[in-house]
């Protein structure tokens, strides 16, 4: 079933959709960062349906949905003054905190782990899904496993129909990158993956905040994971990428050139507003992000560009990096993995 609710909810359907919920079924549902693909979070056979319509690997853990903060204590405990303090300053809105959970969550949810992902969705449709449904609701992204997120049902509503019971069009998402997932180690928040909410945000709360390591970096197959995103091939489409940045205007205009050049104008450009006249190749192959400074607008173009870009016969999509700042670091997260780490940087 399809829903439009782009102008506004329709309580009858909400009904409808809640039910779903309530008896175990999939609903695609969007939040201010991406759409999800959500299930009652403590029914472990409703869950095993999100990991079967995903493709999803077993062990990359679910994010589980609230309406309120306080529910969190429903399914986490041992909240530290440090945690709480994230808690109050980014929740609601597009940020996911790690806490230690309780035995009420099932293994499927946490892919065995004796931690939680939780967040608290700023977004009308999602909070009223999770509040009249009256269960907790774990959600991955709305896409299958590999490809980039959905940020309107019309990049993603044909590879879910089928997959799903109900499928919710609450328009283009606000954000258009997932959220911020940070766990308190030692008192210190480390960003796990990284959103919207940016370092220093956190600094500003806490006073210190760490990068994870592996934000940059491939992670072992065999490693363990917290957080989704981090380990398993992400963000991609089916035809290769190369990621390009320069911090220099001249050097990323001659080197994006060059890489053009190099597969004889056989390519995609992913690029900024101001580059588009720049680089040596047909309109027709140029997809805008926006102006290069305005890195919310490209965090929420990015992955609908990428999914354009593969429609497009093309031997490589070629990608413009930002700088890793702010809401950069986010981008250029994504961006890498998107590439399979095929990055030029001068």
């Amino acid at each position: 079933m399809y829903y439009n609710w782009k102008e506004q909810t329709n309580t009858e359907e909400l009904k409808i959709v809640c039910n779903l919920i309530k008896n175990g079924e999939l609903v695609v549902f969007p939040t201010e960062t991406v759409y999800g693909i959500g299930a009652n979070a403590l029914d472990a056979n409703a869950v095993g349906k999100i990991f079967i319509a995903k493709g999803r690997p077993s062990d990359n853990p679910l994010i589980i949905h609230l309406a309120d903060k306080r529910n969190i204590e429903d399914i986490a405990q041992n909240i530290t003054e440090v945690e709480q303090k994230l808690i109050d300053n980014f929740m609601p809105g597009p940020f996911t905190i790690i806490l230690k959970r309780k035995d009420i969550v099932p293994d499927i949810v946490t892919a065995g782990l004796d931690t939680v992902a939780v967040r608290i969705p700023n977004n009308i449709i999602a909070k009223a899904i999770i509040t009249f449904s009256g269960v907790p609701i774990a959600a991955p992204s709305a896409n299958i496993s590999g490809k980039p997120s959905g940020t309107n049902i019309e990049d993603i509503r044909k590879e879910l129909e089928g997959k799903v019971s109900a499928i919710v069009d609450g328009g283009k998402t606000d954000i258009g990158l997932e959220s911020t997932v940070v766990k308190v180690i030692d008192e210190v928040p480390v960003i796990l993956r990284p959103g919207k909410v940016t370092p220093d945000d956190i600094k500003n709360v806490i006073g210190k905040v760490k990068l994870d390591e592996k934000v940059f970096k491939k992670v072992d197959e065999d490693e363990n994971i917290e957080s989704p995103g981090m380990k398993y091939r992400h963000y991609s489409p089916e035809k290769p990428c190369q990621l390009i940045y320069c911090e220099n205007e001249l050097d990323q205009i001659f080197y994006m050139n060059k890489f053009i050049n190099l597969y004889n104008k056989n390519v995609v450009v992913i690029g900024s507003e101001e580059y588009k006249e720049k680089y040596n190749i047909s309109k027709d192959r140029f997809i805008n992000i926006g102006t290069k400074n305005n890195l919310d607008q490209i965090a929420q173009n990015i992955y609908s560009a990428i999914r354009e870009a593969d429609k497009l016969e093309a031997e490589i999509i070629l990608i413009e990096g930002v700088k890793k700042e702010g809401l950069g670091i986010a981008i250029m997260n994504r961006l890498l993995r998107t590439c399979g780490y095929n990055f030029f940087e001068k």
